[in-house]
């Protein structure tokens, strides 16, 4: 592998890395810890691609240092989530971007997920929708969630009022605006149009919770 590519996983790496570091740092755990394993494993394949013994010395003992702490955070993670206490706030300021559904859930999401819940009452606006009329954009939406083997089941409710998205496998987020924490864009050639990690966010917190026990709506 040439000298520019290895080059370039390492820049890749320390970036995530450092993204990493800063979160655990923030107390935001569970986002760390993704981040932990995306860079350990950038750094990983650096390690195949060199052939120096310094440099690879170098690498290994990142590695270890970076695993180590991964694996602290996840024993730290395990207790609190067994122990019913795990909560993590996220505050979005004015204007921030960075926030995507993806960027916000990813770290929630595991291989054991089958299901998630959405309780929202104002999901209702064209920028959320992506639509004039939410009952089309909904239905097509379905159909098209369908074809990749995913199932949207919709109800309706003129009484709801909470905003809450649970995982069944037991991640609760709790997010002050609900999902209309975007600020419209300002055009369809806009920056963040279609790049939500681009679009301006109105202030609003983000809880996390974990427990044990889920419920169906």
């Amino acid at each position: 592998m040439a000298q520019n590519q290895v080059s370039g996983m390492e820049t890749s790496a320390i970036s995530v890395l450092k993204r990493a570091v800063e979160l655990d740092q923030a107390g935001r755990f569970q986002e760390s810890l993704v981040c932990y394993q995306e860079g350990i494993q950038l750094l990983l394949d650096a390690l195949k691609a060199v052939k120096e013994e310094s440099k690879k010395g170098h690498y290994r003992d990142k590695i270890k240092g970076y695993m180590d702490r991964a694996e602290q955070i996840k024993v730290h993670v395990n207790q609190m989530k067994e122990e019913g206490k795990y909560h993590e706030q996220i505050r979005i300021s004015e204007d921030a971007t960075g926030y995507s559904y993806e960027a916000l859930f990813k770290a929630y999401i595991s291989s054991v997920l089958t299901e998630v819940w959405v309780e929202d009452p104002y999901i209702r606006h064209t920028h959320q929708a992506d639509s004039s009329q939410q009952s089309s954009a909904l239905a097509e939406l379905k159909e098209s969630l369908s074809d990749q083997g995913v199932t949207l089941d919709l109800q309706y409710s003129s009484t709801i009022h909470d905003r809450e998205i649970r995982f069944d496998n037991g991640w609760i987020i709790k997010i002050g605006r609900g999902l209309d924490y975007f600020k419209r864009p300002k055009g369809r050639f806009s920056v963040g149009y279609c790049d939500y990690d681009l679009r301006h966010c109105q202030e609003t917190t983000v809880d996390i919770f974990h427990t044990k026990h889920t419920k169906a709506l």
